[in-house]
């Protein structure tokens, strides 16, 4: 247990709370391990805190007969130092835990455990006490202990009631635990105690996430970044995709032998992002799983999904937190809608290639028919790639949400990189011409 929260000291009042705060201990030993002397490596600075200890090898000096060392000699490798004969032979740790000397901060997604004690610092015994203990935030009001059904019947003089309460933070901000007791004092005049321990809750990491849109896939980049003053140890960074989406990670040891992968799946190594601003980025490709089903908006912002994050902390207390939906970039919902579904590779310079396209209507009834045609450019910029044989593609009327396929013969008159541009879509019923069709980037070679 840490020290507790300051809540004040109630007066006129035989029974008085405090509340302190139940955290795992932690070893002290990190910069031990670090100095050049071989024996600090087995003993630790804090060996000389013992008289007995401490006189006993400034008079014979370390490394001599009495001294400490693992095997009871002066034989520092690693086969001596693993014949333990003193906790304080294994690589400095002395064989103490230590606890927080403060309440310490209380983050996001961690458990917050407190041990609560009602004292009776009176000469008169209180009964028949009903406590209550209660979370309040700016948006909420949590009980987490009432015994209005079985009171506690009776807190003699100078004793206590201890009890422990637990409660997920899943809040930002202001917090206050408020204790109350009502209860018979030694006149049998009906009190009442309230008390309440203020605490605010920081956020232990930062997600920012970047997305970006390649053809038919999209990208998101996630970095996480440690805000706490303890090494974090993912357990699990998952992006859970929304319905339309499916999703996998991305590694840059994609690549090893499936020998090797089978290996990594047993022996995970833990992620370590490091105290006080260290980060680590995630990488993550989305496919949409149904192109027929539309999109989720929200906005006219498509929804890609969420993250869930799982870390440990100081020897092992766990943390969990989950982000807010993240937004895709804007969805334009097109009524007619033509994309390139592919391209040859080598073009050639001045010889005919045949470039796949396919025009789908996202209305709900029957568009069409469809000429499709390609603008010859201006006079100052004149068309390098333009279609090679009949200038004019006529299409049959689509129905409503369905798609057709076909193909343009075209032939590239430079070499280099260059754009296929102009290409359209005229509705010959409607007399409507919809926007053209993305500049497309080709490479003409040579030869």
């Amino acid at each position: 247990m840490s020290d507790s929260l300051a809540g004040g000291s109630p007066s006129n009042h035989s029974l008085a709370f405090r509340v302190m705060r139940l955290c795992r201990p932690s070893f002290q030993a990190e910069d031990s391990v670090l100095r050049l002397d071989p024996f600090d490596l087995l003993a630790g600075e804090d060996l000389f805190n013992n008289p007995g200890v401490s006189s006993t090898i400034i008079d014979h000096g370390v490394g001599g007969p009495t001294s400490f060392t693992a095997g009871g000699g002066d034989d520092f490798s690693f086969r001596g130092r693993f014949q333990l004969q003193n906790p304080s032979d294994a690589i400095a740790l002395p064989g103490f835990l230590i606890l927080p000397q403060s309440f310490g901060a209380i983050y996001l997604g961690e458990t917050f455990c407190s041990y609560i004690s009602i004292n009776n610092s009176s000469r008169f015994e209180a009964r028949d006490v009903v406590i209550k203990a209660e979370m309040q935030t700016e948006r909420q009001r949590i009980l987490l202990l009432d015994t209005s059904k079985s009171p506690v019947e009776s807190i003699r003089s100078g004793g206590r009631y201890d009890f422990i309460v637990e409660h997920d933070v899943k809040e930002l901000g202001s917090h206050t635990l408020v204790c109350t007791a009502l209860y018979n004092d030694g006149d049998g005049e009906r009190k009442y105690l309230p008390q309440f321990f203020k605490f605010v809750v920081a956020n232990p990491l930062s997600v920012r996430t970047k997305v970006r849109t390649v053809k038919e896939s999209t990208f998101l980049e996630a970095c996480i970044e440690n805000h706490t003053k303890s090494n974090l140890y993912m357990d699990q960074v998952e992006f859970e995709p929304a319905q339309n989406w499916s999703a996998s990670i991305l590694k840059a040891d994609d690549n090893i032998s499936n020998s090797n992968v089978q290996t990594s799946e047993i022996f995970k190594l833990p992620l370590l992002i490091r105290a006080g601003g260290g980060i680590f980025n995630y990488l993550y490709q989305l496919k949409q799983s149904s192109q027929e089903s539309g999109q989720v908006k929200v906005g006219g912002s498509n929804i890609l999904g969420k993250l869930q994050i799982t870390w440990r902390t100081n020897l092992g207390e766990p943390g969990r937190l989950q982000t807010q939906q993240i937004i895709g970039t804007p969805l334009i919902q097109k009524d007619i809608d033509l994309k390139v579904v592919a391209v040859p590779s080598p073009i050639i310079l001045e010889r005919p290639f045949m470039v796949s396209l396919k025009l789908s209507n996202q209305l709900d009834r029957t568009a069409g028919p469809f000429e499709v045609t390609i603008s010859q450019g201006s006079s100052s910029l004149p068309k390098v790639v333009m279609i090679d044989g009949i200038q004019k593609v006529v299409l049959q009327p689509l129905e409503a949400y369905s798609s057709t396929e076909f193909s343009l013969n075209m032939i590239a008159i430079r070499v280099g990189v260059q754009k296929i541009s102009g290409i359209t879509i005229y509705d010959t019923r409607e007399s409507r011409i919809y926007d053209p069709l993305p500049d497309v980037e080709i490479f003409v070679d040579s030869d």
